[in-house]
């Protein structure tokens, strides 16, 4: 895309443009004609119905905090990890009440970039799109490194193993994490399609790791020892607390939902439905796992970088079979997570690409699959290098203060829009208003603080890029901006 004239008149100063707000009825525009721009524009394919919504969002979510995190997360809250989903958990739903608000009152796609930039401004908008492209893309690209360890374990079952060389990145004993890769490219091959074709897809996959997690509860169960409860918190409520930290992680893409705006049949109504539904049933399945987990074995034994799921079940049944089924559903499991945090990026770069902060070509929809072919291909091959390549240590932890970041701005901004615009039509509203929104911020900012100051070092990082990013590209090529 070409650069914007030298000569081009009335860009606005620095601090106005960062204050400018994005109305909401552009939003509509820009939803009902495929680009603001353009009424001509190909446009995202409304196909999408509350389950599919749902299954968005528990496909962006369920199985990250249990199938990759929960070994790290033991070791710091001991028997009472279960307390720290509950703290993650209880976290997550006061904001997803408020994402839940904004959904049903500015139902496009950008999730709480479009959120923040109809109601912060400019400014905070870019860094809720950078903390989101610090969410998706570089947690899909850890979640897929995960998936490794489950590839290992299922040809474990007939004494087999990756090297070391094309099972790890450089700098973790390896040259390239080949399974991460693939994975990371065959959910880009099935995005590339279409919304509804990818949904039908991760809604079977859904199906099959909540019945994959339904199953190692029923197991896990019968080899329950209330004795593995005792002392309940060993490193106490810090423990705890630093626990829940590690796995809010784990919920990170139940707002998933909210970047379908564009691609549900009826927003306003079923968005709402899709993200409480969503967290709510996620919450409860990883309560449910991790006290079956701990009731199985000792809190003691749990160890970071490993399966362990699928070795407590091997464990208890002591069938190989077992072990392999599960290993194999375990990485389909994973596989709906990175299918869905994909699909989640390249909807966000279509409203950042139509406000000119990114290249249009993120963006563009193809006439024929009613999809961003152009901007998944790239954002898909991005993530997969990514993936294979590059040990991801801080700044894989570094997304959940990226995430925090953004749930705390769509509280904020359900705060504003009800004292800016109270007459605006809100197909739901969170309860207890303000204190919902208000408890929800407090949370995400406790959360934050509670992160190690590496993790804070590699955000503040990632910010800076960030800062440099819009001050190259994005400053000069923001539509609002040059709007009179």
């Amino acid at each position: 895309m070409p650069n914007a004239p030298a000569s081009s008149p009335a860009r606005l100063p620095l601090g106005q443009q960062l204050r400018r707000r994005k109305p909401i009825e552009a939003f509509a525009e820009a939803g009902a004609d495929g680009d603001a721009s353009s009424s001509a524009a190909p446009r995202l394919r409304r196909s999408l119905g509350v389950w599919h919504l749902t299954a968005i969002s528990i496909g962006a979510t369920l199985g990250t905090g249990i199938l990759v995190v929960l070994g790290t997360a033991v070791p710091l809250a001991g028997p009472a990890v279960w307390l720290s989903f509950v703290l993650a958990g209880v976290a997550a739903l006061l904001s997803a009440l408020s994402y839940a608000e904004m959904a049903g009152s500015v139902p496009v796609s950008g999730s709480s970039y479009s959120y923040a930039y109809a109601t912060l401004g400019e400014g905070i908008a870019w860094v809720c799109g950078w903390c989101l492209v610090l969410e998706y893309a570089v947690s899909v690209a850890a979640v897929a490194v995960g998936a490794g360890q489950y590839v290992n374990e299922t040809l474990a079952v007939f004494g087999l193993a990756l090297p070391d060389a094309i099972a790890a990145p450089p700098g973790a004993g390896g040259v390239v994490n080949l399974p991460a890769a693939v994975l990371v490219l065959i959910a880009t091959a099935v995005l590339v399609p279409g919304a509804r074709e990818s949904a039908w897809v991760n809604t079977l996959l859904v199906v099959v790791k909540i019945a994959l997690l339904v199953f190692f509860v029923a197991v896990a169960f019968t080899a329950f020892d209330a004795g593995n409860f005792e002392p309940l918190a060993p490193m106490g409520a810090a423990g705890v607390s630093a626990a829940a930290s590690r796995l809010f992680f784990s919920y990170i893409g139940f707002d998933a939902a909210s970047t379908a705006g564009e691609e549900a049949r009826d927003a306003r109504r079923d968005l709402p439905r899709a993200i409480i539904a969503s967290i709510v049933i996620i919450t409860v399945l990883y309560i449910l796992v991790a006290v079956a987990a701990v009731g199985a074995r000792p809190w003691q034994t749990f160890t970071d970088g490993e399966a362990t799921l699928v070795q407590i079940v091997a464990g208890i049944t002591g069938q190989p079979w077992v072990a392999l089924v599960f290993s194999v559903a375990a990485v389909l499991a994973i596989a709906s997570v990175v299918l869905t945090v994909l699909y989640g990026q390249t909807r966000i770069f279509v409203s950042m690409s139509r406000d000119g902060l990114v290249p249009r070509a993120l963006g563009r929809i193809s006439p024929r699959t009613q999809t961003p072919v152009v901007g998944t291909l790239i954002v898909g091959g991005a993530v997969a290098v990514t993936a294979a390549l590059i040990p991801l240590g801080a700044l894989a932890d570094a997304t959940s203060i990226g995430t925090l970041f953004a749930f705390a701005v769509v509280n904020v901004s359900v705060i504003y829009l009800r004292r800016t615009r109270p007459e605006l039509e809100r197909s739901y509203r969170v309860p207890l208003y303000p204190l919902t929104p208000l408890l929800g911020c407090a949370f995400c900012v406790l959360l934050m603080v509670t992160l190690g100051w590496i993790t804070w070092i590699a955000f503040a990082v990632w910010m800076v890029v960030g800062a440099g990013v819009y001050a190259v590209y994005g400053r000069r090529h923001s539509v609002l901006a040059r709007v009179s």
